[in-house]
């Protein structure tokens, strides 16, 4: 299995995204009640200022430079969110349909080879388009249980979505199974592309490699 393999996957996954929608579009489900309307757009203003934060590295934002960020009174944006763990909690709500879309896929078919390049790249896509959000929750999951809980909610969820995919994982040696699901991790992913520079379509390259090792051992 080449990089180029997956160079074409993860070059149809990525013309997806930036041909669709925005791929962290937040869901908001609008009140009919005037007064409601206007206190949902500043809580979203105050979300969408967490993020561009985040985004831009700032992994663990304090509640003035949010508020600062989307032009609210410190006050107000304690009216909104009493603390920093429920503005977390709403953005993890606000963004879940978004994280799911973006793992989203029916094509499972293949061969054993074809589906783990496919399903590395989709993964890979999303780990890139996540980054931020994934370090940030990395940074903060100690202070907050909630987030701990959505967090290992996300991974059980991940787990399952790849054993669908590939079947083949279920039936190996507890050792095995749990290294394929290492190397198929954020983690894994977030070191390759960050820590040793690697290209998307050489990490994907490595990780397929990788899990194909661990299902073809003997």
């Amino acid at each position: 299995m080449g990089a180029r393999l997956c160079h074409g996957i993860l070059t149809a996954i990525s013309g997806e995204v930036v041909g669709g929608s925005d791929p962290l579009a937040l869901k908001i489900v609008q009140s009919s009640d005037g007064r409601r309307q206007r206190s949902e757009r500043s809580q979203v203003a105050i979300i969408e200022a967490a993020l561009a934060l985040m985004d831009e590295g700032i992994l663990v934002p304090t509640a003035q430079l949010v508020a600062d960020r989307a032009g609210v009174g410190i006050r107000s944006f304690f009216r909104h969110f009493p603390d920093m763990d429920s503005l977390w909690l709403a953005a993890d709500e606000m963004l879940r349909e978004s994280y799911e879309e973006l793992f989203k896929t029916d094509a499972r078919s293949g061969t054993l080879a074809e589906r783990v390049s496919q399903a590395v790249a989709l993964y890979g896509n999303a780990f890139d388009a996540l980054s931020q959000i994934i370090l940030n929750t990395h940074a903060l999951m100690w202070r907050f249980p909630k987030l701990r809980e959505n967090y290992a909610w996300h991974q059980k969820r991940l787990r399952k979505e790849l054993e669908l995919w590939l079947p083949e994982v279920t039936g190996l040696p507890p050792g095995r199974r749990e290294a394929v699901h290492a190397a198929a991790s954020f983690e894994m992913w977030h070191r390759l592309r960050e820590h040793q520079g690697l290209t998307a379509a050489v990490s994907c390259d490595i990780v397929a490699g990788l899990i194909m090792e661990s299902i073809a051992a003997k």
